[in-house]
């Protein structure tokens, strides 16, 4: 708890320094912008308003995401943080689409700009500042898993290239004569509904539920295979509530000569250690018991097992079982998203192997690939 309170508070810390850097580019740009009649100078000053914006949202998403959990919310209130990323695209996608609206505007209708000195050092030194707001702000957020901190972060960068591209403008026009600015303006505008759109897509797919790291789920596994006594691991699935509350469940191959205390103890072993190691709670270990002491059941498991693995778009077959008293064969079998039917696939192998094993009852489970 302590912990989470620390990273809280960090964030918030953050996004108040974000909010004033960000208010006081905006005043100077939008005066700055409106005596030269710059109008990508304007619509830049909007983007940083919308980046304090965006900063003032994250604080109230925070503080909403730290409360205690509840009867109705047990698992806490993390995924405020995953709405409040949504409605800081909507944001940016919103504060775009205005941009873009004025920008053709002064095409259709151009206005003469006038740069002086002051205001060029003005915008400069705005460009200084925003490079050294968003290295600051995506640090800070990568070093406490803040999602709202690095987009944060990352746009104030690209917002210094915006605005470095503002003074090249300025320089062309006072160089050559020629006004790029209300074309400049568009073109801000364009990159600003692009961000906006990125940013809601992965936003949503993140409420979704996205695939699990690939390297965090073979990290686990290895290390639940690191355990005496377990022969397999799979069907690994991690649920996100939040930035620090994971909860998994995960599937086990162990001897069919193990007993139900044994299991126990096995299912505590891993729900310890991955949580010290990784964070993560473990709510749930099912269990696959393996044949032991049956040499014919091992024979016919490399046979299905060969048989199973020839199978195109078949990409593990695990959780193999034979009951010679039922005469049943089970196991479970994951088959590629790429498969242009999943269900025909496991027909096929069902079909091949009452053909090749016709005394055997067989019950294959058609399992998601959820994990590496």
């Amino acid at each position: 708890m302590r912990e989470q309170n620390s990273r809280d508070v960090i964030i918030i810390r953050t996004s108040i320094i974000g909010i004033f850097a960000n208010v006081l580019l905006a005043g100077f740009k939008a005066v700055i912008g409106t005596a030269t009649n710059s109008i990508a100078v304007v619509m830049d000053a909007v983007n940083n308003l919308s980046d304090a914006l965006s900063s003032i949202i994250t604080i109230v998403g925070t503080r909403l995401a730290s409360k205690e959990p509840d009867r109705n919310h047990p698992l806490g209130h993390g995924r405020y943080e995953d709405l409040t990323a949504m409605v800081i695209s909507i944001i940016v996608l919103y504060a775009g689409i205005t941009a873009l609206q004025e920008s053709v505007k002064n095409i259709l209708h151009p206005e003469i700009p006038s740069y002086t000195t002051v205001s060029l050092v003005i915008i400069g030194a705005a460009v200084a500042v925003k490079l050294l707001l968003g290295r600051y702000v995506k640090s800070v957020g990568v070093k406490v898993n803040s999602d709202s901190l690095v987009a944060s972060g990352s746009d104030a960068l690209f917002d210094s290239i915006i605005s470095i591209s503002t003074l090249v403008a300025a320089g062309i026009y006072i160089g050559f004569g020629v006004s790029l600015e209300a074309y400049l303006g568009a073109l801000i505008a364009v990159v600003i509904i692009k961000a906006g759109i990125e940013m809601l897509r992965d936003t949503i797919s993140k409420i979704l539920g996205e695939r699990a790291d690939s390297s965090l789920t073979t990290d686990i596994k290895e290390a639940i295979l690191e355990i005496d006594g377990i022969y397999g691991a799979y069907d690994l699935l991690l649920h996100s509530y939040g930035p620090n509350t994971v909860i998994g469940e995960v599937h086990i191959e162990v001897p069919d000569t193990f007993t139900a205390a044994t299991i126990d103890e096995l299912t505590r072993q891993i729900q310890e250690k991955v949580y010290n190691k990784y964070g993560i709670a473990i709510a749930t270990v099912g269990v696959y018991s393996m044949n032991t002491t049956d040499d014919k059941a091992l024979r016919i498991k490399s046979d299905i097992t060969r048989l199973v693995m020839s199978e195109e778009f078949v990409l593990q077959m695990h959780g193999f079982y034979l009951d010679e008293e039922k005469a049943l064969m089970i196991f479970d079998i994951i088959v590629d998203f790429k498969a242009p039917d999943r269900m025909q696939v496991r027909d096929n192998i069902l079909d091949k192997i009452k053909s090749k094993y016709p005394e055997y009852e067989v019950k294959i489970t058609l399992d998601l690939d959820i994990s590496d």
